[in-house]
């Protein structure tokens, strides 16, 4: 992940808004990006809640602490509080620095005491401290004595490597509380997967800051995860982290922030992905619908989220009525009955209307009588000529019946389905302008039995939007032609019949 000064200065106005204390906006004395955002900081945040902070270390082994050029650039920021790593594992001291123990101790006491007396608060990062205490817990306990001794505001616990279990931390915050006066941070990476448990336990032993990352990103496996420490300490706890009341703002920024790392969210983020509170089961619906509770360890809504309700092959009727309620539309117990064995049916075949809700929507018409009255494909076709360079082109033709009349219209594209798409536009946008306002936004292929190579079933799912709304078609075929212009053609239907209910006509 390599994000712009742009968009560091876009997230920090998000994290702002959420509510954090502090955001770390890195290094300015190691690379111009760094440096520029600072500069650019002064002038152009304007930070209601957090306090920009500055990342650096401590002096160079032997060096001249005033002459030192890091700790130079992190007075030079601009910012009141500053970050610095100091070595807390004796090994790394030895072998990394290559230097003594009293140096590497000597190293924090003079960076501590530079800053300060440069009017900066100072966060004190012990790196490796988990893993050092483990090794030598004399010398880690004593970089914590030497920073506190120079002045340092804030002592941070950093699980540098991310081995620490959650049996470990009690005894390691036991030693660290009987031993130091200064508020306690925690600094968790996730490379045994409890970046998360190892902060909270740590704030209930009496840490007052947890250092993080929202989404979790971060090198390796990542940093803590804040949206759901925020979440569980504030909801759960009643631990008093952003402001209360910017609590349902959690979901929003951390999409957000996904959108400008270019990492897309995870479905499956606690509390704030798409599937945190969906339900599939027909057991969990029915008793979602009596009980919202039931099956939900706390309201979406208290953090930005909803509730949704997908169908698959094990829906159950409680699902179905759900779901058509949400369209507006009333499924007759016939319609459910049928409808109910026609998805289990074209489950059996490879449909997966869990995220197509566009061709889930259309099936729930059918299933009440209804025929979509705006066009009727008679036939469509595609070529592709030349084999070489980049003048491939591919031609699509679709013969369309629209209100009586018999339109035959063709188009080029870069692929088929662009061919097929622009050629069934051509054909319909005389009589449906609205069509202009819709886009095909993503567009996915999965092989269902790959065993069966080029002769294999294809899945594909379309999706769609407009000013408005979004929705996902999807088709199923060996004939990837079919299953593209299937959900393509459903993706149109879709659009006009949220055209017709807008304008008011029932579609």
């Amino acid at each position: 992940m390599a994000l712009t000064v742009e968009d560091k200065l876009r997230v920090a106005r998000q994290l702002d808004i959420l509510g954090v204390q502090f955001i770390e906006g890195g290094w300015p004395g190691a690379n111009p990006k760094d440096a520029a955002f600072f500069t650019r900081a002064s002038d152009e945040l304007n930070l209601h809640t957090a306090q920009l902070v500055a990342f650096g270390s401590t002096r160079r082994a032997n060096g001249d602490v005033n002459s030192d050029p890091n700790l130079q650039a992190l007075v030079d920021s601009g910012v009141t509080h500053v970050c610095i790593v100091a070595k807390a594992w004796d090994y790394h001291v030895v072998h990394a620095l290559r230097t003594s123990l009293e140096e590497a101790l000597a190293m924090v006491r003079d960076s501590v005491s530079f800053l300060t007396n440069h009017g900066c608060h100072v966060l004190l990062d012990a790196e490796h401290f988990f893993d050092g205490f483990k090794d030598n817990p004399t010398f880690a306990l004593s970089v914590l004595d030497a920073a506190e001794e120079a002045g340092a505001t804030t002592l941070v616990l950093c699980d540098t490597n991310g081995g620490t279990l959650p049996s470990e931390v009690p005894a390691i915050m036991s030693s660290v509380n009987e031993r130091v006066g200064l508020p306690i941070g925690v600094h968790f990476h996730n490379d045994s997967g409890c970046a998360i448990a190892n902060s909270l336990i740590a704030v209930d032993l009496g840490a007052s800051q947890v250092q993080g990352c929202v989404n979790g990103y971060g090198e390796r496996t990542g940093n803590a995860n804040l949206v759901p420490i925020i979440a569980a300490l504030s909801l759960k706890q009643e631990i008093v982290t952003i402001p209360p009341h910017n609590l349902e703002l959690l979901t929003s920024t951390a999409r957000h922030i996904a959108e400008i790392t270019n990492l897309p969210l995870a479905p499956q983020s606690p509390y704030v992905g798409a599937s945190a509170f969906t339900h599939k089961a027909g057991l969990h619906v029915s008793a979602i619908a009596r009980r919202s509770d039931a099956y939900e360890h706390i309201n979406p809504e208290l953090v930005g989220n909803h509730s949704r309700f997908v169908v698959s092959e094990m829906a159950g009727r409680q699902t179905l009525l759900i779901k058509a309620g949400e369209l507006g539309l009333e499924l007759t117990d016939d319609a459910t009955t049928s409808l109910l064995q026609r998805l289990k049916d074209l489950e059996h075949q490879g449909y997966h209307f869990e995220v197509a809700d566009g061709s889930l929507e259309l099936l729930m018409r059918h299933a009440l009588g209804w025929t979509q009255p705006y066009f009727h494909v008679e036939s469509y076709r595609v070529t592709t000529d030349g084999y070489h360079g980049p003048e491939l082109l591919t031609e699509a033709t679709v013969k369309v019946q629209v209100r009586g009349q018999r339109i035959i219209a063709t188009a080029e594209g870069n692929g088929p389905v662009h061919a097929l798409d622009q050629a069934l536009r051509q054909a319909l946008q005389t009589t449906y302008p609205s069509l202009a306002t819709m886009g095909l936004d993503d567009y996915k292929v999965r092989v269902l039995d790959t065993s069966s190579g080029t002769d294999a079933v294809v899945r594909v799912l379309i999706d769609f939007s407009d000013t408005e709304t979004q929705w996902t078609t999807t088709g199923v075929s060996t004939n990837i032609i079919e299953a593209s212009f299937s959900a393509l053609t459903e993706g149109f239907v879709l659009a006009l019949v949220k055209t017709s209910t807008t304008e008011g006509s029932a579609p």
